[in-house]
Protein backbone atom coordinates (compact mmCIF):
# COMPACT_ATOMS: atom_id res chain seq x y z
CA UNK A 1 0.00 0.00 0.00
CA UNK A 2 1.39 3.42 -0.78
CA UNK A 3 1.63 6.06 1.87
CA UNK A 4 -0.97 8.70 1.69
CA UNK A 5 0.46 12.52 0.65
CA UNK A 6 2.56 13.91 2.91
CA UNK A 7 3.38 11.18 5.14
CA UNK A 8 1.78 8.80 8.01
CA UNK A 9 -0.17 10.66 10.80
CA UNK A 10 1.06 8.22 13.39
CA UNK A 11 -1.17 8.21 17.09
CA UNK A 12 -1.07 6.32 19.90
CA UNK A 13 -3.95 4.16 20.84
CA UNK A 14 -5.03 6.43 23.36
CA UNK A 15 -5.77 9.44 20.66
CA UNK A 16 -6.49 6.40 18.30
CA UNK A 17 -9.74 5.83 20.61
CA UNK A 18 -10.23 9.57 20.76
CA UNK A 19 -10.22 10.91 17.43
CA UNK A 20 -12.03 7.56 15.82
CA UNK A 21 -15.09 9.02 18.52
CA UNK A 22 -14.53 12.83 17.63
CA UNK A 23 -15.15 12.04 13.99
CA UNK A 24 -17.62 9.89 14.43
CA UNK A 25 -16.52 6.89 13.27
CA UNK A 26 -17.70 4.80 16.01
CA UNK A 27 -20.23 5.51 18.79
CA UNK A 28 -17.56 4.53 21.61
CA UNK A 29 -14.19 2.81 22.06
CA UNK A 30 -11.82 2.75 24.69
CA UNK A 31 -7.68 2.58 24.15
CA UNK A 32 -7.68 -1.03 25.62
CA UNK A 33 -10.18 -2.45 23.30
CA UNK A 34 -8.20 -0.65 20.76
CA UNK A 35 -5.29 -2.57 21.56
CA UNK A 36 -6.99 -5.82 22.10
CA UNK A 37 -8.15 -5.69 18.15
CA UNK A 38 -4.90 -4.84 17.42
CA UNK A 39 -3.62 -8.19 19.08
CA UNK A 40 -6.00 -10.04 17.88
CA UNK A 41 -7.22 -9.24 14.13
CA UNK A 42 -4.58 -9.96 11.91
CA UNK A 43 -6.50 -7.03 9.60
CA UNK A 44 -5.30 -4.53 11.85
CA UNK A 45 -3.14 -1.74 10.63
CA UNK A 46 0.48 -2.08 11.04
CA UNK A 47 1.80 -1.17 14.33
CA UNK A 48 4.62 0.57 15.52
CA UNK A 49 6.22 0.90 19.00
CA UNK A 50 7.82 4.49 19.86
CA UNK A 51 9.11 4.39 23.29
CA UNK A 52 6.53 2.67 25.59
CA UNK A 53 3.78 3.85 23.50
CA UNK A 54 1.99 1.77 20.70
CA UNK A 55 1.48 3.92 17.88
CA UNK A 56 -0.64 3.40 14.26
CA UNK A 57 -1.52 5.80 11.18
CA UNK A 58 -4.59 7.35 11.63
CA UNK A 59 -4.78 7.16 8.11
CA UNK A 60 -4.87 3.43 7.86
CA UNK A 61 -6.45 2.98 10.85
CA UNK A 62 -10.12 5.67 9.87
CA UNK A 63 -10.91 3.12 6.66
CA UNK A 64 -10.23 0.19 8.87
CA UNK A 65 -12.97 0.85 12.20
CA UNK A 66 -15.15 2.75 9.24
CA UNK A 67 -15.55 -1.03 7.32
CA UNK A 68 -15.53 -2.62 10.60
CA UNK A 69 -18.35 -4.77 11.57
CA UNK A 70 -19.13 -4.01 15.06
CA UNK A 71 -20.00 -7.33 16.85
CA UNK A 72 -20.50 -6.04 20.54
CA UNK A 73 -21.86 -8.30 23.08
CA UNK A 74 -22.09 -11.08 20.92
CA UNK A 75 -22.04 -14.28 22.62
CA UNK A 76 -18.90 -16.42 21.02
CA UNK A 77 -19.39 -19.53 23.56
CA UNK A 78 -22.58 -20.30 21.81
CA UNK A 79 -21.05 -20.89 18.35
CA UNK A 80 -20.56 -24.39 17.66
CA UNK A 81 -16.94 -24.92 16.33
CA UNK A 82 -16.75 -25.80 12.48
CA UNK A 83 -16.77 -29.85 11.61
Amino acid sequence: MTEPEGGPDMVSFRELARRLVADGVVKGITHQRVSTIARTDPGFPPVMQIGRTKAVDYRLARPYFASRKSRQGQRTDLNRPPE
